[in-house]
């Protein structure tokens, strides 16, 4: 599919859903799956809260990896390849984790699907958003950005569905991870009928140059980097949460199935918050937000606890997302994917060591509530250092 100017209607809805699919796979599936399989394959290996926290660990570390290769110029003119080529991977990969039993293996895979989640949310991202940004159509954005929020719900019905097929939650994890291996496929192939040649050519004339670094943008990165910490425990351990609370395996599927949904919307949930208060005051109340749900998740009664912690983990964590990269491209206009791929190397940098920390207290302290209480004093850290930015500039 080559660029147009003019872009219709129908075509902008499916360059939109183009990008729900991209994201949902690479995302939803290929990252957050972890999340709700992760009871099953803790409870039947077994694995330990540390084993678990060393195996996101390895994904988060892949992700990392893919963002920092994505800041080099070998990707110019050749986005759709790697993006495509990403999810291909990240199929395999799925697929690679029901065949497999031991933590070395576990590692190693989970390592390289994050390597392939990053190419494929970089690369995908700057074709879709650039293409978005030419034809003035904000929605394309959200749609693509809300495709991880999709994939959740999907990846947590589809792992609730096949837990009831076999009755019991716990030796059905190999067949969720093939679900997600078969949904990433089917997605692939619409995927490749859609997505455009590359980003708007106007933007791709050359290479990019090195990034300008200045106060602005080391701060949000430096924020961003905190996010990526104060997030993605919550995020790797909800549904784990709620399984050592003995919630119920409703109350699993509904916790994580209640993120995906509140993330799939929650870009449209907060324009009227983005065109009151400016991008920079709304990426800090989104924070302030997530600190609340992540701090409810365990300090409210387990069943309402989870509950509102995935509502609220869903509804902000894509929105800060988004709007710090934004803040990212608004500062470095000239490289904006490079500052695109750095940013998302400090949120990967926290989200390594999040799942490190959390599984090792978590083992040492038998609860997350620890683990969980560091995570929202980050996001605090986080906010604290976007006020100098507020202050000076209030838009």
């Amino acid at each position: 599919m080559t660029s147009n100017d003019n872009m219709p209607a129908g075509r902008a809805l499916a360059l939109g859903f183009c990008g729900t699919l991209a994201m949902a796979s690479a995302m939803g599936f290929g990252r957050f799956s972890f999340t709700p399989i992760l009871p099953g394959m803790m409870a039947d290996i077994p694995l330990s809260a540390g084993q678990a926290g060393i195996i996101a660990a390895g994904n988060f570390s892949g992700y990392l990896t893919g963002a920092v290769l994505a800041a080099y110029s070998w990707g110019t003119g050749r986005e759709r390849l790697v993006a495509l080529s990403g999810l291909f991977a990240t199929a395999l990969l799925l697929f690679a984790m029901a065949a497999v039993s031991s933590l070395e293996a576990f590692t190693v895979i989970r390592f390289l699907s994050g390597v392939a989640s990053a190419l494929t949310m970089i690369f995908t991202s700057q074709i879709v958003i650039g293409h978005a940004a030419k034809a003035g159509k904000d929605y394309i954005q959200a749609l693509h950005f809300g495709g991880v929020g999709t994939g959740i719900a999907i990846s947590s019905l589809l792992v609730f569905l096949i837990g009831v097929v076999f009755d019991a939650g716990s030796v059905s994890w190999r067949e969720e991870w093939i679900a997600g291996g078969v949904f990433t496929l089917l997605s692939l192939a619409f995927v490749w009928r859609i997505l455009p040649d590359g980003p708007p050519r106007f933007a791709e004339t050359r290479a990019e140059p090195p990034i300008r670094w200045h106060m602005p943008l080391a701060l949000v990165t430096l924020a961003y980097g905190l996010f990526g910490f104060g997030y993605v425990i919550t995020a790797t351990f909800i549904v784990t949460i709620a399984r050592m609370a003995a919630a119920g395996a409703m109350v699993e599927f509904l916790a994580w199935f209640v993120t995906g949904c509140a993330a799939a919307v929650s870009l449209f949930v907060w324009k009227p918050v983005l065109r009151a208060v400016g991008l920079k005051h709304a990426f800090v109340i989104a924070l302030g937000v997530e600190a609340v749900g992540v701090l409810a998740s365990v300090t409210l009664p387990p069943v309402f606890g989870v509950l509102v912690g995935g509502l609220f983990l869903g509804l902000t964590f894509m929105v800060i997302t988004a709007y710090g990269l934004q803040l990212g491209r608004e500062f470095s206009a000239e490289s904006p994917r490079r500052a695109f791929a750095f940013m998302t190397a400090a949120f990967g940098t926290g989200q390594i060591i999040g799942p490190l920390v959390a599984g090792w207290v978590a083992q040492m302290t038998g609860s997350f509530t620890a683990p969980t209480i560091l995570a929202v004093i980050v996001l605090v850290c986080s906010i604290s250092l976007m006020i100098p930015m507020l202050i000076r500039s209030p838009s």
